[in-house]
C-alpha cells in the first residue's frame, strides 16, 4: 500500500505521545518504526492483526499491542487489522473456524442446537471445542501469512508502478519500452 495512503489515516508520533491515556507507554512509544509505515513493518503488523483477530478472546487488542510493540511494527495498523473480528464478523467467522474443524477432523456435525443456558455451555462446549480449537488455529495461521504475503507483493507493485512511472525512467535509452 502507499506510504501516501497511510500516511493520511495514521496519527503523527508526536500527537500519540501527547494522548493521557498513553502516557505509561511513553517509554515504549520512542521508537519511530512504531508509527511509520513501510513495507516490512506495515506487513508485519498486517499479520499480527490477523493473527489476534482470529484468536476469539476478549483481550484482542491488547495481544496485538503487546505483540506490536516486541516486534517493533507499526501499532496502529496492527490494532485497526483486529477489528476484522467485529460484532458484524464473528458469527460468521467462529462458524468457519468450526466448520474447518469438523472437516479437518472427518467428524460428522450433527445435530447442533444453540441455547443460551448454563447447561448447553457444559454440554455444548464438550462437544465442540475440539474443532472449533483446530478450526481457530487454522484460521490464525493460514490468514496472517496469506495477508503478510498478499499486502507485502501489494506494497512491492505499487512502489513498482510509482517508479516506473517517473520521468527519468522513461527516458532512459535502455529502459524504453516498444
Amino acid at each position: 500500500m502507499p506510504r501516501k495512503f497511510l500516511k493520511r489515516y495514521l496519527p503523527d508520533q508526536q500527537s500519540v505521545r501527547e494522548r493521557w491515556y498513553l502516557r505509561p507507554f511513553k517509554a515504549l512509544l520512542h521508537d519511530p518504526a512504531l508509527l511509520h509505515p513501510n513495507r516490512r513493518t506495515a506487513s508485519v503488523a498486517f499479520a499480527i492483526g490477523l493473527f489476534w483477530a482470529f484468536i476469539p478472546l476478549p483481550v484482542q487488542m491488547a495481544g496485538a499491542a503487546l505483540v506490536a510493540l516486541w516486534l517493533r511494527v507499526n501499532l496502529p495498523i496492527a490494532m485497526a487489522t483486529v477489528w476484522v473480528s467485529n460484532p458484524f464478523t464473528i458469527g460468521p467467522i467462529l462458524y468457519g473456524q468450526y466448520s474447518i474443524g469438523i472437516l479437518l477432523l472427518g467428524e460428522d456435525p450433527g445435530n447442533f442446537h444453540f441455547e443460551p443456558t448454563l447447561d448447553w455451555l457444559i454440554e455444548g462446549l464438550a462437544h465442540i471445542w475440539l474443532p472449533m480449537l483446530l478450526g481457530t488455529l487454522v484460521f490464525a495461521i493460514v490468514f496472517p501469512l496469506l495477508g503478510y504475503v498478499v499486502l507485502n507483493r501489494i506494497w512491492m507493485y505499487s512502489v513498482m508502478r510509482r517508479y516506473t512511472s517517473r520521468p527519468h525512467f522513461r527516458l532512459h535509452p535502455l529502459r524504453r519500452r516498444k
